[in-house]
């Protein structure tokens, strides 16, 4: 860590999305169907910070949230769950987005986001971060959707290019790819790739891995990675485990035997977690293992951020071989 640094910099500032979200309580029902809904917050950016958070990590959320009533909730939560929320700015002009999810099938929830014309979280301009924050923060996480509109994504690139590559933290890019938010895949893989070439780790499963680089055979995804300059490469796969790869080494981290309850928020789990084995110093098995036993600790879980798991929970499922175990 650089001696410079400001202790009152977040160890990890992550940069995208939020929402207030619905979860459909009723296993695969759809929206036809009669249904009851819980709330939460999420937006995958912000679940990071709350994972990171949940781990023991100075934590915080560069996002936008509108002057309403659900705006104060989202930011009255995040600070209960002790993520710094000096970066959530107010947007008077929007409405905090929403997002509903229904159970159907579990593995992969329908979803349907009410962002308005321009969500809040799409305004962030450069002035609202501080520049030796978001240059000496350890880990700075960005989200492939911060990169997709507005003034978010001209200070999400801007922010990219002064951190740069560094041998003493960490750029991660988050490949999360939701295409309502594009115009074209190949208008995100423009965006990604030009993220990637700032990046020193990337993780995204295959689908997203290849809207960033063409390709779906996870081999030859973190072999491209790596020739791009990326230190860590990281290939969610689902329900066949996850891949984690550097210029030395490669491991291949098995599933876990889990009865999968909402796929939503597995992957922002998995996120925090890689951000806690980073800040910890792990080695690439270590790693793969604890992120991969967090995502599946809360896709077991029907919520995204209020279901993130302690460290100790997550050490317990992968001790345990997943969350059957636990029952055992």
């Amino acid at each position: 860590m650089p001696a410079h640094r400001s202790t009152d910099v977040p160890d990890v500032i992550t940069v995208g999305r939020v929402s207030v979200d619905l979860y459909a309580q009723e296993v695969n029902a759809s929206f036809t169907d009669p249904q009851t809904f819980r709330k939460s917050i999420g937006g995958s950016p912000t679940n990071v910070a709350v994972a990171a958070a949940r781990h023991g990590h100075h934590a915080a959320v560069v996002t936008k949230v509108g002057t309403d009533a659900l705006g104060d909730y989202v930011i009255a939560l995040l600070s209960e769950w002790g993520v710094d929320t000096r970066y959530v700015g107010r947007d008077a002009s929007a409405l905090t987005p929403v997002v509903l999810a229904a159970l159907a099938p579990p593995e992969e929830p329908q979803i349907i986001f009410y962002r308005g014309q321009a969500a809040p979280d799409t305004t962030v301009t450069q002035g609202e971060v501080p520049v030796d924050d978001v240059r000496e923060c350890r880990v700075l996480w960005m989200s492939q959707g911060a990169l997709a509109l507005g003034a978010t994504a001209e200070s999400s690139f801007a922010w990219l290019e002064l951190r740069g590559r560094s041998d003493d933290r960490d750029t991660v890019l988050d490949l999360d790819y939701r295409p309502t938010m594009w115009s074209s895949v190949h208008e995100a893989r423009v965006a990604a790739q030009r993220a990637i070439a700032q990046s020193s780790v990337v993780v995204g499963n295959r689908t997203e891995c290849e809207m960033a680089v063409g390709l779906d055979e996870p081999d030859a995804i973190v072999d491209d990675l790596l020739e791009r300059g990326v230190r860590l490469a990281i290939v969610k796969l689902g329900g066949g485990g996850v891949l984690v790869a550097d210029n030395s080494d490669r491991v291949r981290i098995d599933p876990l035997d889990i009865d999968v309850l909402c796929g939503l928020g597995a992957g922002d789990a998995f996120g925090g977690a890689l951000v806690h084995g980073l800040l910890s110093g792990w080695d690439l098995e270590r790693i793969g293992r604890f992120a991969n036993g967090a995502g599946a600790y809360v896709a077991t879980q029907l919520t995204c951020a209020d279901a993130m798991p302690t460290t100790t929970m997550v050490d317990e499922v992968v001790e345990h071989g997943g969350t059957r175990g636990l029952q055992e």
